[in-house]
């Protein structure tokens, strides 16, 4: 009977310490031409804001995901988010895909802030649909996506 359990345990330590990760939160937050997503800090000034932003496109410079991801028991050294948005401009969709590495931050979950600007946010049109995902490799760990995605 030991060395069936004690078996049972050997085949089951590989899926013990794989590697594990997700994506806990995703907040696209339009920047301003200095940058900002917000003029004071505080989470109902962050939201009024964006308000007036989504309002008026032509005060929109750029567009940023903050991603709360956390992992354990990775390779630091291929471990990635993605961004994928899906912009409409006219009758066509435009798709982007951005990669960002990560590096190890302890023990809990992190936000890593993933910018989108200049000619890239230009040309991306009006954003509908976005997916975060988080990779070690060939591997996805995590994903969080849009309701349109």
């Amino acid at each position: 009977m030991r060395r069936i359990v004690f078996a049972c345990l050997l085949l089951a330590a590989p899926a013990l310490f794989a590697a594990e990760g997700k994506v806990i939160k995703v907040l696209p937050l339009y920047l301003d031409s200095r940058g900002r997503e917000s003029l004071k800090p505080s989470l109902y000034e962050r939201d009024a804001y964006q308000a007036v932003l989504r309002k008026h496109p032509d005060q929109r410079k750029g567009l940023r995901f903050a991603v709360q991801w956390e992992a354990r028991d990775v390779d630091w050294a291929t471990t990635r988010v993605v961004v994928e948005t899906r912009g409409v401009e006219g009758d066509s969709f435009i798709t982007r895909k951005l990669e960002h590495p990560l590096q190890k931050a302890g023990r809990f979950s992190h936000w890593e802030n993933v910018d989108i600007g200049g000619k890239d946010f230009v040309t991306m049109g009006e954003l509908a649909a976005w997916r975060v995902t988080l990779w070690q490799g060939d591997k996805k760990l995590g994903e969080q996506k849009s309701f349109l995605w």
